[in-house]
């Protein structure tokens, strides 16, 4: 081997390897394990539902979020721009997914509208409240002084919560190494 192949190749060797390219942005390319910062709280991601058509890419995620005994879950909903929705959950019953109302009263404090319901798949990670590869139906509700209200229903099993729009540039990430 020549001396110049041999420099070559040692110079060949020092060259960085380039990172690999993020799919999106951190909002949908966060993971389980990871550190997520939204008003001043910071909470290790627990578990992950990501939101789907069959045969498209998804369209809306939801981080389960905890600190210390607190959970919450941040719900992204992608369109033009990025949807944030700071929630907390909220025990209640209903039977049917048919008998879902259009209008909700809380506790005689607030009157929440229907905005959309849509059926979707998902596909989870870590520890969430569904399965993955199910439909599950998705309602959202909208109320006063900026409030929604989100419903969720899986194979007899609601999941409701109540939340406020956060803007997404107030949600940091610091990547977990696993």
């Amino acid at each position: 081997m020549s001396i110049f192949k041999r420099v070559s190749n040692i110079i060949r060797s020092n060259k960085e390897v380039p990172a690999p390219a993020q799919s999106g942005s951190p909002l949908e390319d966060a993971r389980v394990g990871d550190i997520m910062n939204v008003d001043l709280e910071e909470y290790v991601i627990t578990g992950k539902v990501i939101y789907f058509d069959r045969g498209f890419a998804p369209h809306r995620y939801a981080y389960y979020l905890q600190s210390g005994k607190n959970m919450q879950c941040l719900i992204v909903e992608k369109g033009r721009t990025l949807d944030c929705f700071l929630c907390g959950f909220l025990e209640g019953a209903l039977d049917d997914p048919n008998d879902v109302p259009t209008t909700l009263n809380l506790d005689d404090d607030a009157t929440f509208e229907l905005e959309f319901h849509r059926s979707d798949v998902t596909r989870t990670e870590g520890n969430t409240d569904f399965r993955s590869g199910d439909d599950v139906i998705f309602w959202r509700y909208f109320g006063p002084d900026q409030r929604f209200f989100f419903l969720q229903w899986q194979d007899g099993k609601f999941v409701a919560m109540e939340g406020e729009r956060t803007p997404g540039n107030q949600i940091k990430f610091l990547k977990s190494t696993l």
